[in-house]
């Protein structure tokens, strides 16, 4: 756990996501990791979640389900680094590449990027680009409705998809980020609060909860400290409103990126929103500040991710020489 060799991983990988990204040629002939665990996850849904069982049995169904996918996704990425591993001179370079794969700094920063262009050009565009990204219904969103929708899923995707995978990969390798990435991908496809998933989701829901909890204060971490770095953003305010406001969040870990982008810009996120016709009332990030928000601040809270980012590659660079030295 957190070796020479995998927080080498963990930076290698960092460092290829952030300047190459994932190859559209790739994703066009062999698809993706993340849509090949959706592929068994629906597969374990389909045939485990029967609809005819009493919510404990469907709950048990659940845990075993989650069970199987863990076994699958962890002897794959295993079998996949072990024999990378095994490759003289190479095999590390190319396990941080195939790890690369299961980081997003790049399609996230391009998916936010779409929402502020989309709102410069008019609010039917903006919609357009904003339902890509979040689950919320785009007709019901105004135009400040639409950048804090975005701005929320840039702070939390910054956790869940870069931080945390980053730390799992530190701690595990290839493996471990392979393994984390499935339970939050399960998290996302049946981890909800319906009459199909309550009880089947609940253990991958907990279990997401769980694994995010480390990457999720890290993650508002770097943000404060980003503020430092980013004219006209305030480090205090990111650092109060983060230790005021993540603990009314309805996630236990959504709100700590949240709050810290929140208090950093001056606005206020999150609070009651609409998914699928129904508002789900949540506590307010940035208590205080200006609800307001337009394409301008996606642009600002996009240099403040840029900054976040660097800041933990940077981190994770330090920690992979440190590594390298006490041997």
């Amino acid at each position: 756990m957190f070796s020479e060799a995998t927080i080498g991983l963990a930076f290698l990988a960092l460092i290829f996501e952030a300047a190459c990204g994932y190859p559209g040629l790739l994703l066009r002939v062999i698809g993706h990791p993340v849509m090949w665990m959706g592929a068994l996850i629906g597969l374990i849904d389909r045939y485990l979640n029967d609809e005819k069982d009493d919510h404990s049995s469907r709950r048990q169904a659940g845990m075993i389900g989650l069970m199987l996918l863990l076994a699958t996704v962890g002897i794959v990425a295993y079998g996949i680094e072990s024999t990378l591993l095994a490759l003289p001179f190479v095999g590390g370079v190319a396990a941080a590449l195939v790890a690369s794969s299961l980081l997003a700094q790049r399609s996230l920063y391009e998916h936010v990027e779409r929402v502020a262009a989309g709102l410069e050009k008019d609010l039917a565009s903006g919609r357009a680009a904003v339902s890509q990204i979040v689950g919320r219904d785009p007709e019901a969103l105004d135009e400040a409705g639409v950048a804090r929708a975005a701005i929320e899923s840039l702070a939390e995707n910054f956790s869940d998809g870069i931080v945390a995978p980053a730390i799992w990969m530190a701690a595990g390798g290839l493996t471990g980020g392979a393994l984390y990435k499935a339970v939050n991908t399960a998290d996302s496809m049946i981890g909800h609060r319906t009459p199909r998933h309550e009880a089947f989701g609940w253990a991958a829901a907990k279990l997401d909860d769980l694994v995010n909890l480390p990457a999720s204060r890290l993650a508002g971490g770097l943000v404060v400290a980003a503020a430092f770095f980013l004219p006209g953003a305030s480090a205090r305010g990111a650092w109060e409103a983060m230790l005021r406001d993540a603990p009314s969040h309805r996630s236990p870990n959504a709100g700590w990126p949240e709050a810290a982008v929140a208090g950093a810009l001056g606005l206020a996120l999150a609070g009651p929103r609409a998914y699928g016709g129904k508002v789900v009332v949540d506590g307010t990030m940035g208590a205080g500040g200006r609800r307001e928000a337009n394409a301008a601040d996606i642009r600002r809270a996009l240099r403040l991710y840029r900054l976040a980012d660097g800041l933990l590659i940077g981190l994770i660079g330090i920690l992979a020489v440190l590594a390298m030295l006490s041997h």
